[in-house]
């Protein structure tokens, strides 16, 4: 739970889910426009600075990923998914009429409103920092310092197991923690069915874009968008409801709610992106008729004028003349409708190589479950895929997301279980508040490294080893789940580095919606998204102690003025600073939390 802190999204990022750039050996290819729902709170007030830079970054990431990996090789040329450009139509003449105008001015609005509603992620072929295949990995000057957290961390974990088995008998201890997760009667076979029901009602998205918005006709900037936020608003409170109702202890809870949140993320960006895409093609289905209309009328007046007697009268030339301006005019109509069509057409194309792969074509069953497994919570046409499963590289994945597993429960039972159970003594004991709050300093203490190295592992369980085995076994190429966090110096840059995939969501879908459709500044956007996170930590953190009291929400919304202060004179430039005062939140935030849940 402590990994919940400071912005973090802990749990299920694909459990699925959940970045891009290299720092000191890493190879990062990315999504370029960054979201997260903690890491989300992007300091998306230099979102857009960041997205020139990432167009020409993709390009080296591309280069760099290639020589990686013969298996990494891309199934389509990089060049394919660098953000595609519509075609631009001619302009208007001057004897165009002013309904061809009003139709150009309209299309030109189209596309500025999707470009600030929509930013394009730049998915390219890539390899994350820890991945022992990045070559840039084993080249870094920081190497061994990876070797030997490691090696600490093994012998730190035989050292418990040694000290367990001389006072229980056991190297497990007193195993509470495994006895709460596995124990009979604890519905893990449930929780497994529940979480496969889960990710299968998703497909409602698709019924609604398939069903609703596309054979029957409805607008989605109409009713289609409130459909399908009523759904995932009934979802993820059926969710969490479930939760409630089975009564599973908090380790069920967290990972079937935090998952529960990725496939609200999913739906959510696959539900808005082909909701806007169906009302580009709605339009370019309209145009297509009207161009169709124009033309049969420019070929009967020509069929007539074909077969008219020639009339040398003063009064039939003026008519002859007359006529042929007309035919004039409608013809540049049609050709600039048919350039609008053309535009239209390259827009729902998207990143899609494949004309077959365009909007509506990829409204299928397979197409949407496909993006339900890959390790993204931004939907697109296509993604950069490679070419076979490295099966070895896979089981490596696997075996080390159990160990990691292993060694947080060592810990946990160790050092986390037993100050937790002090404080539920205390409570049970009626102990006065104030009383409790004596023992504050000396809990901190106590859980203040358990809690650093659990979240060091949680975050290493989820970014390295889950999204990795999820990115090989669906042939996802792009691996920046990612950047060099620990050398972040501002709580923006922390949360921008620390969960990429969230953070492109929130980009994306909150940030700048919030500016397309509340025609807010980017500050009060920046806001909004930090608020909705904050509040999404704050539900999870009532899932786990059943207490609704803001101590996350109120931390992560304190990034912001953080954020301010790191742009002062007094920080600006000072990296070492800023690193410090970052890793002292790391340090403290978990534990401070945790303490606080507990006494009061």
């Amino acid at each position: 739970m402590a990994v919940l802190a400071n912005g973090e999204d802990n749990g299920a990022m694909d459990s699925t889910v959940a970045f891009n750039g290299f720092h000191h050996g890493r190879n990062s290819g990315s999504e370029a426009a960054r979201p997260g729902i903690s890491s989300i709170e992007s300091s998306t007030t230099t979102s857009e600075e960041e997205s020139g830079a990432d167009l020409s970054l993709s390009r080296q990431k591309t280069v760099a990923a290639q020589s990686c990996r013969d298996d990494y090789q891309p199934s389509t040329p990089p060049s394919s998914f660098s953000q595609p450009t519509p075609s631009t139509p001619p302009l208007t003449p001057k004897s165009t009429t002013p309904v061809v105008k009003s139709e150009q001015n309209e299309r030109k609005h189209h596309h500025l409103h999707h470009h600030k509603q929509f930013t394009t992620p730049i998915f390219t072929p890539s390899l994350t920092t820890f991945d022992r295949h990045n070559p840039l990995a084993n080249s870094s000057p920081f190497f061994g310092f990876y070797t030997l957290f490691w090696m600490s961390v093994f012998l730190f974990v035989v050292k418990i197991g040694a000290d367990n088995w001389r006072e229980y008998g056991n190297v497990l201890g007193t195993h509470e923690i495994l006895s709460t997760m596995f124990a009979p009667g604890k519905e893990v076979v449930v929780l497994g069915l529940a979480d496969g029901v889960m990710c299968g009602l998703t497909g409602v998205g698709l019924v609604i874009q398939r069903g609703v918005v596309l054979r029957r006709g409805v607008n989605w900037d109409g009713s289609g968008w409130v459909v399908q936020h009523v759904w995932q608003t009934g979802f993820m409170a059926g969710v969490v409801g479930f939760t409630l109702w089975r009564g599973w202890p908090w380790t069920h809870t967290v990972f079937f709610v935090m998952h529960g949140v990725v496939m609200v993320m999913k739906m959510h960006s696959f539900g808005f992106y082909n909701g806007y895409l169906s009302g580009l093609w709605k339009r370019r289905e309209g145009l297509k008729g009207r161009v169709e209309r124009l033309e049969k009328g420019v070929i009967t007046e020509g069929v007539a004028s074909s077969v008219e007697k020639a009339d040398n009268t003063a009064t039939t030339t003026t008519r002859r003349r007359h006529g042929e301006g007309e035919e004039t005019d409608t013809l540049k109509e049609v050709n600039m409708l048919k350039s609008e069509i053309e535009a239209l057409t390259e827009e729902l194309k998207g990143k899609a190589t494949d004309p077959s792969r365009a909007y509506p074509n990829n409204l299928t069953v397979w197409n949407h479950y496909e993006y339900i497994v890959f390790p993204t919570v931004v939907y697109e046409l296509e993604y950069p895929r490679s070419n076979k499963i490295n099966v070895y590289y896979a089981l490596e994945k696997l075996v080390a997301c159990f160990g990691i597993i292993f060694v947080m429960i060592m810990i946990s039972q160790a050092f986390i279980y037993p100050v937790v159970m002090q404080t539920v003594e205390m409570k049970a004991q009626n102990m006065p508040l104030a009383e409790r709050f004596k023992q504050f300093p000396w809990m901190l203490l106590d859980l203040i490294f358990p809690f650093m190295m659990e979240y060091l592992l949680v975050w290493y369980l989820i970014w390295e080893t889950i999204l990795n085995l999820l990115a090989e076994i669906t042939y996802f190429a792009d691996r920046s789940f990612y950047d060099a966090w620990w050398n972040c110096v501002s709580w923006d840059q922390f949360a921008r580095d620390w969960n990429r995939p969230v953070h492109n969501f929130l980009l994306r879908h909150v940030y700048h919606s919030s500016i397309s459709a509340f025609k807010v500044n980017r500050h009060t956007a920046t806001l909004i998204t930090f608020g909705l996170s904050a509040c999404v930590h704050e539900l999870v953190m009532w899932c786990i102690f059943k207490k609704l009291r803001g101590y996350l929400l109120v931390l992560q919304m304190c990034q912001l003025p953080l954020v301010r202060l790191s742009r002062t004179r007094w920080l600006k430039n000072r990296a070492t600073l800023g690193n410090m005062i970052f890793w002292l939140g790391i340090f403290t935030g978990p534990s401070v939390l945790c303490s606080l849940y507990l006494i009061l």
